[in-house]
């Protein structure tokens, strides 16, 4: 399937200079998301999978269609303050200032999915709080790499991703 003629190319969004890649074409049509669901895990022993932890905000769509799929549970990491307690909380740097995520306190072995991996400072703060809230990262995942800004890997590995720029 060919993912990219899916992802419309938005110029100058959200702001002069960035060329934002939006998936709703691709959230639009069924067959695709079933492929995505089940090419993420391509790599992934889903018997070695509790839950799918999105990042908020389009990463809640992809893991938690994944995790309706494949018979999974769904963790939300979220924006701080907008989750009930207990919670674990990350504060990590971005370009230009700070960012908090949160995570529901617990156990388990997960799969962290998002939609774009940029600069990986996100990425990156999912796997630290995952593991901080208590939690196992088997694997990361997400749809697209945007590989011209990361050389992001783990477990020494590059960031599994179907489509690339």
């Amino acid at each position: 399937m060919d993912l990219k003629s899916l992802i419309r190319d938005v110029p100058n969004f959200p702001k002069e200079g960035i060329l934002f890649r939006d998936m709703s074409p691709l959230l639009q049509n069924p067959e695709a998301m079933d492929f995505v669901s089940k090419q993420l895990v391509k790599k992934v022993n889903l018997t070695e999978i509790d839950y799918f932890a999105g990042i908020e905000s389009r990463g809640f769509i992809l893991a938690s269609h994944m995790a309706a799929t494949h018979k999974k549970g769904f963790l939300p990491i979220r924006k701080a303050g907008k989750l009930p307690p207990p919670t674990k909380r990350l504060t990590y740097a971005l370009e230009y200032g700070t960012a908090e995520i949160e995570l529901p306190l617990g156990k388990g072995r997960i799969m962290i999915v998002d939609d774009v991996l940029a600069t990986g400072g996100t990425l990156q703060a999912a796997i630290d709080l995952s593991q901080n809230a208590g939690y196992k990262v088997e694997s990361v995942a997400v749809l697209v790499n945007l590989t011209f800004l990361n050389k992001m890997k783990f477990n020494n590995e590059e960031v599994f991703s179907l489509v690339q720029y």
